[in-house]
């Protein structure tokens, strides 16, 4: 329990519930580091127990004098603010966070200069920097990194974007300092609770900017490398995972990120092989401590889907919904997963539901859920889409209305959403092939299914009879249509092990490239899905010459960068990358 009065008591942070010890936290009447550290620790727990605004009633008394209650502060708002994509949230979140820095500034060495630490640790003993100032570097460094988050959405702008890269970028290096304050202070044998706690800092920031750097395609990580960032996915990795078995304050958050890592960026910008057994391990003591948290419970939905247990998934997601109602904006993350859940199953009806919950509620993105809900709509049959009262044609014309600009440019998913849709824009509409599965084509929704045979041959059958209703009717779009459903027949093959099968789907592809008007992106989507059953295969060579040939030979197409993305793990994953420091 955090320290009341003068400070005195158990230097470990307790991790029970906290918030059933006493009908009101009382707030400190002093403070010093290790307290501030124990109280920020509480507020985590109020958060992880879906006790948001209580965890924020703890933290703001001190916020503008202890810099960890100015760190956890500030923390919950930008999250807050990220979900809801509101302005005065942002705005909101935006002050605390000057504030925040202001405060960390107060604690920083009084000579120490952005990026200058590593030179202050060489010319005198680590043990004349005060415990304080050193904690004072990681919570400045931790904030700025939030403020180039917020900084990227409050104006829609390229200037902000530099001004984020430049806060990403001064974060960066005051991690390395730290890494080397730390080193130096490990060989000096100096052991303390503060260094304990400020190791587990380093290494969530240190391993967090190496995996995030780590994804990036080679040509923007060699851009970046002039400006001094490097990154190496399995040092990264290594750090989180000694961070996440630290019992620091920082080890839920290391936890979380890796957690965020295996159940989401492997799959969106990876091959979708995300290490699940190890999300288990990760995520299996907090779902002890936290059974009814809405995050522990969110990322439990999610591995279940990524399992293909897809009613158990439904569940946990109806769980998360229920536990708490203070934060809205987890339940449309939840709306999300659920929609796709039942769009796995084919549950045309169920998911039409949360789509239409999520363009009603959520400001993330309209024109996508707007999308969702017409391409949902164009999979059921005519008498059920009669039956919801919505017209198909009406829905797609709206796309384009409502699509954002994110530093003066249309955002990629949204931009591909409206270029789909305008096919309903002409006096006679060419309806869209099986959109609704190829937008989860797009979001690697086929690596999930494939968990699940009688959900993969329940989509073949779907495809292959849209393959024969093409047949009925020529247009413009008639190869582009074949194409696609080309593509997504063979990836069910695929999963379904018929490999042969799934190779002539895809060389089919290939065949067509130059009968192709508009979706010229399935050329080199299909070349890397090519490459990856190759792989599957076990031939190496032919694998990275496809994946290659993708990478290369193609430029200018939708969904380009999500590919480059995709492409580089692929690529990483055939070949063996060396482990550096930071």
């Amino acid at each position: 329990m955090a320290r009341v009065g003068n400070g005195a008591g158990n230097n470990d942070i307790d991790e029970d519930c906290f918030e059933d010890a006493f009908d009101q936290i009382p707030v400190a009447c002093k403070m010093d580091l290790q307290t501030s550290i124990e109280e920020c620790g509480m507020a985590l727990n109020l958060v992880l127990n879906n006790k948001f605004s209580e965890a924020l009633d703890l933290l703001k008394p001190w916020a503008k004098d202890s810099m960890y209650h100015a760190l956890g502060y500030s923390s919950i708002l930008v999250m807050q603010a990220a979900m809801t994509f509101e302005h005065r949230d942002i705005q909101a979140a935006m002050t605390t966070i000057k504030e925040a820095l202001h405060t960390c500034q107060k604690f920083r060495k009084k000579s120490s200069m952005v990026g200058s630490l590593s030179s202050l640790v060489t010319k005198q003993a680590s043990e004349n920097l005060k415990e304080e100032e050193m904690h004072a570097e990681i919570c400045y460094a931790e904030c700025l990194l939030q403020k180039a988050t917020l900084t990227f959405v409050q104006d829609e702008n390229m200037i902000s974007f530099i001004k984020g890269g430049i806060k990403i970028r001064t974060s960066y290096q005051i991690y390395k300092d730290c890494q080397h304050l730390l080193n130096t202070a490990q060989e000096a044998g100096t052991q303390t609770e503060a260094l304990r706690q400020f190791e587990g800092g380093v290494k969530l920031g240190i391993g967090s900017f190496n995996l995030m750097l780590s994804l990036l395609p080679a040509r923007i990580l060699r851009l970046l490398e002039v400006i001094g960032f490097s990154g190496n996915r399995e040092f990264g990795l290594a750090q989180l995972r000694e961070g996440a078995g630290s019992h620091s304050l920082r080890s839920i958050l290391s936890a979380l990120t890796l957690l965020f890592y295996h159940t989401y960026v492997c799959l969106i910008l990876g091959t979708g092989e995300g290490n699940l057994v190890e999300a288990e391990a990760l995520l299996d003591p907090y779902v002890e401590k936290f059974p009814k948290g809405s995050i522990i419970l969110f990322y439990t939905a999610r591995i279940a889907t990524l399992r293909g247990h897809f009613e158990k998934a439904q569940q946990k997601f109806q769980e998360c919904i229920s536990a708490q109602q203070q934060w809205r904006q987890i339940h449309h993350l939840c709306y999300w997963e659920l929609m796709w859940c039942h769009s796995f199953q084919q549950q045309w009806g169920q998911a039409l539901k949360y789509a239409d919950l999520l363009y009603k509620e959520s400001r993330w993105s309209k024109a996508i859920y707007m999308y969702q809900k017409a391409a949902i709509l164009t999979m059921m049959s005519e008498e059920e889409a009669r039956q919801t009262g919505e017209n198909v044609e009406e829905l797609f014309k709206q796309v384009e209305g409502l699509k954002q600009r994110l530093a003066g440019k249309s955002i990629p998913i949204e931009k591909f959403a409206v270029r789909k849709s305008r096919r309903y824009n002409s006096a006679t509409p060419v309806k869209l092939v099986v959109p609704a599965l190829e937008m989860m084509y797009i979001w690697n929704g086929f690596t999930i299914v494939g968990k699940r045979v009688d959900a993969a041959e329940a989509l073949l059958i779907t495809i292959e009879k849209a393959e024969q209703n093409l047949h009925t009717t020529i247009s413009e779009y008639t190869v582009d249509d074949e194409c696609l459903v080309q593509l997504l027949k063979g990836l069910c093959l695929k999963h379904l092990n018929r490999l042969l099968q799934a190779e002539l789907c895809f060389t089919q592809v290939l065949a067509s490239e130059k009968r192709i008007r508009y979706d010229h992106y399935l050329v080199p989507f299909t070349l890397y899905e090519l490459g990856l059953l190759y792989k599957l295969q076990g031939d190496f060579a032919k694998a990275t010459k496809y994946v290659e040939d993708a990478k290369l030979n193609y430029k200018d197409y939708s969904m380009e960068s999500r590919l480059h993305f995709r492409i580089h793990a692929a690529l990483s994953s055939l070949k063996s990358s060396p482990v550096s420091t930071p």
